[in-house]
């Protein structure tokens, strides 16, 4: 998983071009849900430290702060990984902005999980 993680983060950090395997952008995805429970833990663990209370308010908050600042940080990274993968199913990169319309990001994650167009 970090292989993957590093590769799409810091090797291909703007390429949108090319493809992204299955594997590519679902471990990509996985890491993203990886750190922000730890960053949920680590703030619940520093707001008990700091409020004497266990499961306090303030330090989630905390967490989910910090996850805001991580997720501007791979903003691009996680267009590129999605774009690309709708390359290697055969789609355009701006199918993307179907991901706006009621419904379309379960259209897309249906896409995402289908294996690549046997015709490319």
């Amino acid at each position: 998983m970090i292989k993957w993680y590093k590769k799409v983060v810091f090797e291909n950090y703007a390429n949108f071009k090319g493809r992204a395997r299955r594997s590519e952008y679902w471990y990509f995805g996985l890491a993203g849900l990886c750190i922000l429970i730890s960053f949920l833990v680590i703030g619940g663990l520093i707001g008990a430290i700091l409020n004497g209370k266990v499961g306090a308010g303030n330090g989630i908050a905390l967490g989910y702060i910090c996850f805001t600042v991580y997720s501007l940080a791979v903003m691009i990274p996680n267009l590129a990984v999605l774009v690309r993968r709708l390359h290697d199913i055969g789609k355009s990169g701006w199918f993307f902005l179907i991901a706006f319309i009621p419904f379309g990001a379960i259209v897309l994650l249906v896409f995402f999980g289908n294996r690549r167009n046997k015709r490319l």
